[in-house]
């Protein structure tokens, strides 16, 4: 095939199609759905344009999980909207550099939707429930209506238009952006952009150096003035680029029912936000929790790649975050997976699973010995890092050594959640064992008697011996690999060793400031991190104030996770009123250290851009609402004064229980709490007074204790807890708002 330019246009190969039975009217034809408590608050969670947007902060997304789009128009182009297309899969695939160059994500291209006259204003509306952006377009000539959504179930995205009169002229186009890294870091002198693209006129081929590549193809169909285009992208290597594949799917989702696809498509977004509830009467927070869910839906599923720092929504002029940062980025983005109730948002713990075995090549080849794991960032979905490798304690040390017991830390939280003895058994322990190794090998004793851990870094502060954040992670790794032989009733030839490290580990180095960040070096400056309090958060190894304020004491180099930290922090010592200030301050969008929350609630820190922080925000939510760990349920352990009211639904905790609640005129009405493992049950109800406890048929339940209460719950039982004497409706309602607030968007 003879390249051509990057830039093809649609029409032009497929303006003539029409379809038979219009399929280009899936937007008008969906049947209303059924009215709900989770209709009302999807409905005003919805985000709006009366502006139009003009970058990748501003614009509304689509996705599902692979496949990505961003809509926005570039300055200067009057009469051209831009839908930015990616892929998750997309990358790079020369491994002798490092990963956020040689296996570095790929910038894909845009479509472009040229109109006739001159935008002059937009009225979108981005439907989270239906996870469809629909709206007008206006301009000098005239207007045109459309709707768009990236099926949940296939990789395909759909454009539905209706050009006006004056607008019948409106075109799609298609730009491929130049296959390069977009990374500006060591870039070796010898890199070289893979070649340029071949164009067809329904299709972009690019090939890639390494083998196989990519294809972007697309097709327009026409019904009387209504068109409907599908525009798909397919990956492959090393022997395809996925031609074939791209230019079927498009061919399917036009030649069979779109209405047919449309509605399924619906029916997977109404179910995903049905899996729980949540009500404040904080509307811009509770707004902004939705999106957050609606947002992680996109990037991320349970069969697909861990979401890079940017998600799947390459921006069109990139940035340096070309890959996988596994080092915080990944950390803070998937636990408000767990307690929402989303396992299959959950891509750290399959990607563990099926590719373990190349977390070897993280390590120095001179230190491999088949029983050692550990993890680099930046790094690719594969868990593949080139020859960038985490660093030898005490010889060469970098802030990689932490990163991969963290992450099974995240997959170790899952499990609990769900209490899922095959990923325990199977995935994270055998996983964890090889982590804790590579730590273990380097621990020397002391005097003193204690096991000690040669100089490492703390990540993005400082070298030290007995590095806080190390130990931490040493500490948890090791108590959690004892819990599991417990869990699973095994025979570990290396127990005594993990009890052993778990008893002797030197304890963490303090000054007259609380925690240090490790022996001789102490918290002198603000830190963005918070990696020498990570066994306060999320490890919640114990509480401690000092240490704490000492850190949140100085706030001027904080970034937005930092804040999304710090509230999650103040739940666990029940200040509710200073979580809602560190939550506010951020979604607030104001800006510390050139960072800030987007008007579409993404995110950026200087000029690059990235996801992370906002949705460790909304589980900062969560954690206001319900906390789970030490084996005690609590429901509103730290909700603000100003929150009379809340509503949980289907709230998932640690034990593999799902908890509603209400709380009404600021005090908690009712808890009802179904557990589906059997495991034991400790209820922190925060109900004033006696109460009763009963099963789903409104049969007195036994239990023990008071403020704390134990109920014996056998797997599939539910528990109704109420003040004595009291009779709720145990549903979930739409609390009432405390103030006005605008959509998010650009209103």
């Amino acid at each position: 095939m003879t390249p051509l330019s990057r830039r093809a246009f649609v029409a032009g190969a497929s303006g003539a199609l029409v379809a038979a039975g219009s399929p280009v009217a899936w937007a008008a034809s969906a049947a209303p759905p059924r009215a709900d408590a989770h209709g009302g608050l999807l409905r005003d969670a919805a985000m709006v344009w009366k502006r139009l947007p003009h970058s990748w902060q501003e614009g509304p997304f689509l996705g599902n999980g692979f496949l990505a789009a961003h809509v926005y128009a570039q300055p200067g182009e009057g009469n051209v909207l831009r839908f930015m297309v990616n892929h998750a899969h997309v990358q790079d695939q020369r491994g002798q550099w490092e990963a956020a160059i040689g296996y570095s994500r790929l910038g894909v291209g845009f479509l472009t939707l040229t109109f006739a006259g001159t935008v002059t204003g937009v009225d979108w509306r981005l439907d989270l429930d239906a996870a469809e952006l629909a709206g007008t377009v206006t301009t000098t000539r005239g207007s045109v209506a459309f709707s768009a959504l990236i099926l949940s179930h296939e990789d395909v995205l759909l454009v539905s238009t209706e050009p006006s009169a004056g607008e019948e002229a409106m075109a799609w186009g298609f730009t491929a952006l130049p296959a390069r890294t977009t990374r500006t870091v060591r870039v070796p002198p010898e890199y070289t952009a893979n070649p340029d693209p071949a164009t067809g006129p329904d299709h972009v081929e690019q090939p890639l150096h390494a083998g196989g590549g990519y294809t972007t193809a697309w097709r327009e169909r026409r019904s009387g003035t209504g068109r409907l285009l599908a525009v798909t992208i397919a990956y492959g290597h090393p022997d395809s680029t996925g031609r074939q594949r791209a230019l079927r799917a498009v061919e399917k989702a036009l030649d069979g029912s779109a209405e047919a696809a449309v509605a399924r498509h619906r029916a997977w977004w109404r179910a995903f936000h049905r899996r729980s509830f949540v009500s404040v009467p904080d509307k811009k927070l509770q707004r902004f929790y939705w999106i957050q869910l609606y947002k992680l839906a996109c990037a991320t599923r349970a069969e697909g790649p861990v979401t890079p720092v940017f998600g799947p929504w390459f921006p069109e002029t990139g940035n340096n975050w070309t890959s996988i940062w596994w080092n915080t980025n990944v950390q803070v983005t998937y636990p408000l997976a767990d307690v929402s109730n989303h396992r299959e948002l959950d891509a750290i713990t399959p990607t563990f699973a099926r590719d373990h075995a190349n977390l070897e090549t993280n390590i120095r080849p001179e230190l491999r010995d088949g029983d050692t794991y550990a993890l680099c960032h930046p790094g690719d979905w594969r868990l593949r890092s080139g020859p960038r490798y985490v660093g030898v304690p005490g010889v060469s040390p970098n802030d990689h050594t932490g990163n991969l017991i963290w992450a099974l830390h995240n997959a170790w939280v899952t499990y609990r959640h769900h209490m899922d003895d095959d990923a325990l058994r199977h995935v994270i322990r055998p996983v964890l064992a090889k982590a804790v190794r590579y730590y273990a090998r380097h621990l020397t004793e002391g005097s003193d008697g204690h096991l000690h851990l040669p100089e490492t870094r703390s990540p993005e502060y400082a070298n030290a011996a007995d590095c806080t954040y190390d130990l931490s992670l040493l500490r948890w790794g090791v108590t959690a690999l004892l819990d599991s032989v417990r869990r699973l009733r095994l025979r570990d030839p290396d127990e005594q060793r993990w009890r052993d490290i778990r008893d002797r580990l030197v304890p963490y180095h303090r000054d007259q400031n609380g925690v240090m960040i490790g022996a001789g070096v102490p918290l002198a400056e603000s830190h963005r991190h918070f990696s020498h309090l990570l066994w306060l958060h999320p490890l919640q190894e114990g509480l401690d104030r000092r240490s704490f304020d000492h850190w949140a004491g100085r706030q001027d180099r904080w970034h937005g996770y930092s804040y999304a930290a710090a509230a999650s922090m103040e739940t666990l010592f029940g200040e509710a009123e200073r979580a809602l200030r560190h939550l506010r301050f951020f979604v607030d969008g104001n800006v510390t250290d050139n960072c800030a929350l987007t008007p579409n609630t993404m995110y950026r820190e200087g000029s690059n851009f990235a996801l992370e922080s906002p949705i460790a925000a909304g589980r900062s939510l969560l954690d206001m609402l319900t906390q789970s760990h030490g084996g005690v349920v609590k429901v509103f352990p730290a909700v603000s004064g100003t929150w009379r009211d809340a509503s949980l639904q289907r709230i998932r905790t640690q034990g593999a229980f799902l908890v509603d609640a209400s709380r009404r005129a600021g005090r908690t009405e009712w808890i009802r709490v179904h557990s589906e493992a059997g495991e034991p049950l400790r209820l922190r109800h925060g109900i004033t007074g006696e109460v009763d406890v009963r099963d789903e048929r409104g049969r007195h339940l036994p239990y023990r204790g008071s403020d704390v209460i134990s109920v014996p719950l056998r797997r599939g039982q539910t528990a109704l807890v109420t003040p004595k004497g009291a009779r709720p409706a145990p549903d979930p309602r739409d609390v009432p708002g405390n103030a006005t607030e605008p959509a998010w968007g650009l209103p």
